[in-house]
Formats: structure tokens, sequence, C-alpha cells
């Protein structure tokens, strides 16, 4: 109960958005980065890699690399159990030049048990387009544990992925030309006419009329040839540092599993009353063994035995949850029910299916 006040409190705080960088509100279109994807293999396990019976695929690998080694494997038979075959991926970031170095994460295919204590080869990493931007390699940091013995076996965490800080080395850069472009339009994150407008109304303001122009909720123009800077990278250094109040809609999130619920500031609840409780049933088995009496010729009968019930709890009766205009008054009469966080999560569905819940809600 006191956790679930202290969530209740921190709802209850009176919260404004204040001024948000544009930068944390915006993507800046054709600044972005790159998916890039691998295929290789992974060496050094303690004897937790592939059946490549079960894996034929991490014995092809291993076969070519061998052979692009120098090794003629041809005709042989080996079953290794410290390799194993895994996907290898990353994302090269925007204006990456080559030599630099992007973190990638490495996760098994087969039927590996670990990638602990493991070491990837040299594994190049494609682009959408067939084209080898990376190159992959390093030792695996994984993120998990796993002991096993005749009779059990026990797994923490997720022992086949891990990453590579720094593990893959840029050897081809993404053309883009950002000196060359003469508009250049901001993406909204979160699409709201309000906050579209207002950041037109802020880059105006600071970099002159006519240089920021709303498209529509999500984004908003810059025409670079109007702010008589030197280069489109100084105008976006400007812009992005400007700071905007960003109007949010109202929304309210819960978490089935964990039981938690976040409100946004401007929800609203119409006046309602609600009432809650519930019912518990019980059933239980306690089977009677019978044994005949010594020296006869009967035999040992287990008689089910089986008692049901239904418990009904007392609830909070009917309570009346007042429609009022800030959101510390909606949740103290929300917390006056005195209900757990998942039995809240039941009531806010029900107030929102009366229609006396304004705002989006989402359930995860």
């Amino acid at each position: 109960m006191l956790r679930l006040a202290l969530a209740f409190l921190l709802f209850a705080l009176p919260a404004t958005a204040g001024p948000i960088r544009i930068k944390d509100l915006v993507r800046f279109d054709g600044v972005r980065g790159n998916d890039l994807v691998g295929y290789g293999l992974v060496v050094g396990l303690n004897g937790t890699g592939d059946g490549l019976r079960n894996a034929p695929f991490t014995e092809d690998i291993m076969s070519n690399l061998l052979e692009r080694l120098g090794v003629n494997v041809t005709g042989e038979q080996y079953r290794p159990k410290n390799v194993a075959a895994v996907f290898v991926t990353a994302t090269l970031p925007p204006f990456a030049r080559a030599g630099s170095q992007v973190d990638v994460t490495v996760s098994a295919i087969g039927d590996a048990k670990s990638l602990l204590g493991g070491t990837l080869v040299m594994t190049p990493m494609n682009g959408a387009d067939g084209q080898i931007y990376a190159v992959a390699q390093g030792a695996i940091i994984a993120g998990g544990v796993s002991a096993e013995g005749e009779a059990a076996r026990v797994v923490q965490g997720v022992p086949t992925s891990g990453t590579i800080p720094e593990g893959a080395r840029v050897e081809r850069e993404v053309e883009f030309e950002l000196a060359s472009l003469r508009n250049v339009r901001l993406a909204l994150r979160t699409a709201d006419f309000t906050t579209a407008g207002r950041i037109e109304e802020t880059i105006n303001r600071e970099l002159g009329r006519g240089v920021a122009t709303m498209l529509d909720a999500g984004t908003v123009a810059l025409d670079l040839d109007q702010t008589r800077l030197r280069s489109a990278a100084h105008v976006l250094q400007k812009v992005e540092n400007l700071t905007v109040e960003p109007e949010m809609a109202a929304r309210v999130v819960v978490d089935q599993r964990s039981g938690t619920i976040v409100m946004g500031e401007d929800v609203r609840i119409s006046r309602v009353a609600v009432a809650q409780g519930g019912l518990t049933l019980r059933v239980e088995e306690q089977p009677l063994v019978i044994q005949p009496n010594p020296f006869s010729k009967g035999e040992t009968i287990v008689v089910p035995r089986s008692s049901a019930s239904i418990e009904e709890q007392t609830g909070t009766g009917l309570a009346e949850v007042q429609g009022d205009t800030t959101l510390s008054r909606v949740v103290s009469g929300l917390n006056a029910l005195g209900v757990a966080p998942n039995d809240m999560i039941d009531i806010l569905k029900s107030i929102h299916a009366a229609g006396a819940l304004h705002a989006e809600f989402i359930v995860k």
C-alpha cells in the first residue's frame, strides 16, 4: 500500500512539459542510421556450441572459412562443440566515416546453449543494398548465465545473445551530402499541430520570418536559403538547440503484467460512480484411501472427495469519482477507492468503456 500511495503521489504532483530542445522533439530528414546484418561464426565456446547434426549450416560456414584460410577439410568428419553460427546486427550511425567503430549485437541461430566466452570471427556486415559497409570481430559479452548437471539445468538471462562494444569497423561510408541541401524537413517524433506550430514560430523568431513552414502535424520544412548562414550544418546547429514547450495528448498507459499505471497531465474523468468487488472460487481435492480388512480378498481403492466454495469480497461499495479539472483531483478520487493497481486497471477500463475517461487509453 505504501508503494501504491507513493505512485499516486507522483501522479498528483503538478507537472508541466516545460521547454524542450527541438533536437529532442524531431528527427532531421535524411539524418538517420542504416541497419547492417551479417552471418558469422563464434568460436572458443566451452562445449556449449551448435550440435552440427541439428545445425548443418554451422558446418558449412566453418568449412568455407577453413578453406579460405588454406585448410582442406573436404571429406573430413569433425564434430566440434565449441562453435556456433550467429547473426550479427548493428546500426551504422549518420555521418559515420571509414575507420570509425560501432557496437554490434550477436545472436545464436542454431541450438547453441550459450555464447559465454566466445569470440566472433571476422564477419562482413551488409546493408539493405547488399554492399559491405562494416566488418565485425571480437570477444562477446553475453548477458546471461547457464549451468547444468546430469538431471537439472538453470538458465538466468539470455546467454545465447551478447554484444561486442565497438566490435565493427566501418569500411564504406554512406553517401549523403548535407552541404548540398537547400531544404530540410523536421519530422516530429509525436505528431501534433500545436507543437509543430510552436516550432515554426520559434525558428522564424530566431532565424527570420519565412525560414520555417509547418506542412502538417508531423512536418516542419526549413528553407535554408532564407537563413543566410554558411551551410546546412550551421542552420541545424542553431535550430536543434532552440527550446519549445510541446503540447502532449491526454493518455493513460497501463501495463497489465507489472500493474503499472501512467497518466498524462491532461487526463480528465467525468463525474462517475464506481463499485468494485470480486468472487473467489476455491476447489479442494482430499481423496480418501479405503483399504480392505487384513487377510481379506478385497482391494485398496481411492475415493475422491472434493469441496467447492465461492467467496464474495466485500468490495468498495459505490464510490463517486468527481469530474475535476486537475490530475491531482482525478488521482485522489481513484485512490479513494483503496484498491490494488491491477484492480485499478480494471476500473479504468470500465470508466473508459462508459465514456467517462477523456483520454487515449493504451494497454500493453
